[in-house]
């Protein structure tokens, strides 16, 4: 069965109902995957083989019925640790909550079973999901595939590097920062960051957060296009308290051919400058579409100032973040951003400003972002896509240092470590839907992945537009040393 490594989920499904394989046996073949694997990556520390067995007889019990109807029936799969599954740990990486074992399974969690889908276990996490690596004091450090020297990204870093080793069918992740896309571009597979709120939340916090984060979203990571649309389609929908009364419908995607797309090429800005790898990917892949016969520009942008939406994005990310800091935290904060004139727009005194926010300056930071919202569904209007990078470098070596101590080296420069939340922060901060896609390895041979961004609620055109690429120049490719 080694070939169901890297099978997407919609393969591995397929194989099920024709009873190739039953459940069992892709449960179990998963299960030993890991065993034999998951050493050299440390992705999957919370496992649940016992129940993931129980699970996949019941599957076939199911089956054997006629009573096999989910998308995902019997597809093994695993979930950022970050997420309630009842019976296990919710942890985020704090020791202090190694005893938080959740009673409840989480609002995906509860989605993706009632699609059929079993549950091998879940997947590392940096503490706080507050990193672009994957490492904590109670599960240890995650290791990228393609080199386990470097990181697999955060905070989703365990979900894409399971999927990578061939080690799930499917993965779901959350990002407020990247999360989700940042890892899916270092360990070469597919993330998407969905429109703000299209996904519920219940269930992926720690104990007594009830209510929904603002900008923070779940959303699914594969090995294809294809299945994070399925994937999408069983998560999404509107939040428990809502559901009375709302409904969520997405539009379809906007074309059906990459030739009739109009896309708006980003290859970098001086605000967070990119690798030269990193840069000439995106200008490569400007030129495959226009070859394909798309309408592309290297110059049209939205009407907004980068500086000022930057700055808000960081106000609304550090609102979220200062929840939890200390009062003696806070007063450190007051005191840094009392060196800094009101207008300063330099990250140290954003930064801190934004960390001891009062809600009248949420307020004004809130309403920037929805002059945001207005401008990018203006430039939406005349383009269809936005490509540009997810992250500066492709995966980096692990750093386990202090934070403000740490830079990235950007084509022989050091630039600040958190610099390379841009590319990531202009997405989130207007609740844009973003899809990562793989275009092949860099000079390093480390995969490169790419953001497809596009109008709010046009998340099935961001992946339609990924799976028309993976037609073009292909999609996900497996790291060596996983084969058996």
């Amino acid at each position: 069965m080694t070939e169901l490594a890297f099978k997407t989920a919609h393969g591995i499904a397929a194989v099920i109902a024709r009873g190739d394989v039953s459940a069992l046996e892709a449960t179990d073949y998963f299960i030993g995957r890991i065993e034999r694997h998951d050493h050299e990556v440390n992705a999957v520390p919370v496992r649940d083989f016992d129940r993931a067995r129980e699970a996949a007889k019941r599957a076939d019990e199911e089956k054997a019925k006629g009573e096999a109807n989910g998308p995902l029936h019997g597809v093994p799969m695993t979930i950022k640790e970050s997420y309630d599954i009842e019976g296990l740990p919710t942890t985020w990486g704090f020791p202090d909550f190694e005893g938080n074992i959740a009673s409840s399974d989480s609002f995906s969690v509860a989605r993706y079973k009632e699609a059929g889908a079993v549950f091998l276990g879940k997947t590392n996490v940096p503490v706080a999901l507050a990193d672009f690596q994957s490492y904590n004091p109670i599960y240890g450090t995650t290791g990228n595939p393609w080199d386990t020297g470097r990181t697999p990204g955060g905070s989703s870093g365990g979900s894409a590097a399971a999927l990578a080793a061939g080690l799930t069918g499917l993965e779901s992740g959350s990002d407020i920062g990247g999360s989700i896309r940042n890892p899916a571009h270092f360990c070469g597979v597919y993330g998407h960051k969905p429109t703000w709120m299209i996904v519920p939340p219940q269930g992926h916090g720690l104990p007594g957060q009830l209510a929904s984060p603002d900008i923070a979203v779940c959303g699914p990571l594969a090995r294809s296009a294809e299945d994070l649309r399925l994937a999408l389609d069983t998560i999404s929908g509107p939040e428990p308290l809502q559901s009375e009364g709302w409904t969520l419908t997405l539009p379809k995607p906007r074309h059906e051919r990459l030739s009739d797309f109009r896309v708006a090429i980003w290859a970098n800005d001086d605000l967070a400058p990119v690798d030269a790898d990193v840069e000439a990917r995106v200008k490569q892949i400007g030129d495959v579409l226009r070859k394909a016969g798309a309408t592309v520009s290297d110059t049209a942008r939205p009407s907004i100032e980068l500086p000022t939406a930057h700055a808000t994005y960081v106000s609304l990310l550090n609102s979220v973040m200062a929840a939890s800091v200390s009062e003696e935290e806070r007063e450190q904060f007051a005191a840094v951003a009392s060196e800094h004139e009101k207008g300063d727009l330099s990250p140290r005194a954003v930064n801190a400003r934004s960390m001891i926010m009062t809600h009248a300056q949420w307020l004004g930071a809130n309403n920037h972002r929805e002059s945001l919202r207005y401008a990018w569904r203006d430039f939406f209007r005349e383009w269809d896509v936005l490509i540009c990078p997810q992250t500066a470098t492709p995966a980096f070596p692990h750093d386990q240092s202090e934070f403000a101590g740490r830079t990235l080296e950007v084509s022989g420069e050091r630039r600040p470590y958190f610099e390379q939340l841009f590319w990531a922060g202009f997405v989130i901060a207007s609740y844009l839907p973003s899809t990562v896609f793989p275009t092949g390895l860099s000079r390093g041979g480390l995969p490169i992945g790419l953001q497809a961004v596009s109008g709010e609620y046009h998340d099935h055109t961001t992946i339609e537009f990924a799976r028309l690429m993976a037609e073009e120049i292909g999609g996900f490719v497996a790291p060596s040393g996983f084969e058996d």
